[in-house]
């Protein structure tokens, strides 16, 4: 094929296509009808001789060779679009930017509700889109731009990520408040006694409670184990078990019931929750921006 034949918005087609897996949803993504991105699709199809995606029922999934264009196309377009940006400054007021985010759901919610206040003031034609990757997906996630900003406790980040501490914050045990044996303090042998849940949430170093408790020889105790913290308000209510979270979502979790948050009666370490970025997207004002919001609602 040659390179003149291929204009930027066959790019924006490919790539929405790409990210939604459905026509009608990434016509919306970059404007155009369905009929419109139909077409284009199928220019895209013609310069490249391959079908490029294939209908299935999970969706339209790329072909192999859509597969070896998807990291190159996003990276141009990320390139350009920071180009761009920089060229035309932010203005938060009149962005109809959709900002990207990882976070796991305590990030959810405890960063989300004043972000969006503060972007319903400042910035009410903003966009927020949350998704979440495993650990070692987070890094290329950033590099690429198909985030923003990582936000949490990942301590596996490293080089090539920039990054600011937000606050540090500390585990409690979290139970009901008419425990039959946990009254207003918890003792070590309560905690020996009572079963607990335990979150397995990959992607952040909220492994550390499950290596506690397996160290003091408490993995008989893990009565449930689940993937998301937010399910044990609900567990919490109507059982006997306890569970060591973080303080910071125990006071959410507070405000939704009858709990009583304890003191964990073993050493665990304390961890820092922090504000990550790539480090090529430093200058770029709407991230910059962003970066100021984050660490003017959340650093302590």
């Amino acid at each position: 094929m040659d390179l003149n034949d291929l204009d930027l918005n066959l790019l924006l087609v490919f790539d929405g296509v790409l990210r939604e897996k459905s026509v009608t949803r990434a016509g919306q993504r970059v404007g155009l009808s369905q009929p419109a991105l139909s077409n284009a699709l199928a220019r895209l199809r013609k310069l490249f001789g391959d079908p490029l995606f294939v209908r299935t029922p999970g969706g339209m999934n790329p072909t192999p060779f859509a597969l070896r264009l998807a990291d190159p196309v996003r990276q141009a377009l990320d390139l350009l679009e920071v180009t761009l940006r920089e060229q035309a400054g932010f203005d938060p007021a009149a962005t109809t930017r959709a900002f990207r985010f990882h976070m796991s759901d305590i990030g959810e919610v405890v960063f989300l509700p004043p972000l969006l206040e503060r972007l319903k003031r400042d910035a009410p034609g903003a966009r927020v889109e949350v998704a979440q990757f495993p650990v070692d997906g987070i890094r290329e996630a950033l590099e690429t731009g198909k985030i923003d900003i990582a936000l949490g406790f990942m301590p596996e980040l490293g080089g090539g990520i920039a990054q600011r501490r937000l606050f540090r914050d500390r585990y409690v045990c979290l139970a009901r408040k008419d425990h039959p044996v946990i009254r207003r303090t918890l003792t070590a042998a309560q905690f020996r006694a009572v079963r607990h849940v335990l979150i397995a949430s990959s992607g952040t170093g909220h492994e550390v409670v499950e290596r506690m408790l397996a160290e003091e020889g408490l993995g008989g105790s893990i009565a449930l184990r689940v993937p998301h913290f937010m399910v044990v308000p609900m567990i919490l209510a109507r059982t006997d078990l306890v569970c060591t979270v973080p303080w910071q979502l125990a006071q959410a979790f507070k405000a939704m019931g009858s709990f009583r948050t304890h003191e964990v009666p073993l050493a665990i370490p304390t961890f820092d929750v922090r504000l990550l970025w790539h480090e090529r997207f430093e200058q770029e004002p709407g991230n910059r921006w962003l970066r100021e919001q984050l660490l003017d609602l959340f650093a302590k």
